[in-house]
């Protein structure tokens, strides 16, 4: 899953090369100043139709069903707008988080992973910060209380003080995350943030990795630049 990306040569570069190399790529391009997210799967994915449902920036929703001997698991991937203290940006926050809190009601039946970077913090974030509103904490809440979800990451290290973003004066924030259902909890086999993209700069944020024990289709064939066939082990 990648969040912020935009309709620039850079993200078509990517969304090429996934594709070329023989991944399944799920999205939409986002309008001009806008940002989104996009799905790269190796395993066949039907693209869902979850951002029509949030409707406001659909782009920042990206959303496909993958095969498993469970049934179908939908995959949603969010890119939550940022806002700093200015009202315009302030109710594009609000809007979007409404916008995607009614586009889940309704399917909590739906085995479901929802995973990004989702610029809010879980309540008892530490540090507390006092910028944040009670509308970006009462949205966490919301995964959890009304549309049946657990918090991956905190499954596996619930007391564990992980940041993927930091600011410049070394304040950290966990702004993403990774949630499943509920009824997928036993299976949440790791959840760990990899810091390496965001130390090295080839991200600000750190990467975030989630394995679920839950047996599904056969990967597609994939190929690196030259036609070699991929490695056993992807770094």
């Amino acid at each position: 899953m990648l969040t912020e990306t935009k309709d620039s040569a850079g993200c078509h570069l990517l969304a090429d090369a996934f594709a070329g190399a023989g991944h399944q790529v799920v999205h939409r391009w986002p309008e001009y100043g806008h940002y989104g997210t996009m799905v790269v799967s190796r395993v066949e994915a039907e693209p869902d139709p979850f951002p029509d449902r949030v409707g406001y920036l659909a782009a920042r929703a990206a959303a496909a069903a993958v095969p498993t001997d469970l049934g179908p698991l939908r995959l949603i991937g969010l890119y939550v707008p940022s806002r700093d203290a200015s009202a315009e940006k302030t109710e594009r926050k609000t809007k979007w988080l409404a916008a995607c809190h009614a586009a889940l009601a309704g399917s909590e039946h739906l085995p479901t992973v929802l995973l990004g970077d989702l610029n809010i913090l879980e309540p008892d974030h530490s540090p507390r910060y006092p910028f944040f509103a009670p509308f970006e904490y009462d949205f966490y809440r919301a995964l959890l209380d009304e549309h049946c979800l657990v918090d991956a990451f905190r499954v596996l290290h619930p007391t564990d003080a992980a940041y993927s973003w930091v600011g410049r004066s070394g304040d950290g924030y966990r702004y993403d995350h990774a949630f499943c259902s509920a009824a997928l909890r036993d299976r949440v086999e790791a959840c760990d943030y990899l810091d390496e993209p965001r130390l090295t700069k080839l991200s600000d944020h750190s990467a975030l990795t989630l394995t679920l024990t839950i047996p599904g289709a056969q990967p597609r064939p994939i190929t690196v630049a030259g036609g070699a066939d991929e490695p056993d082990t992807l770094f």
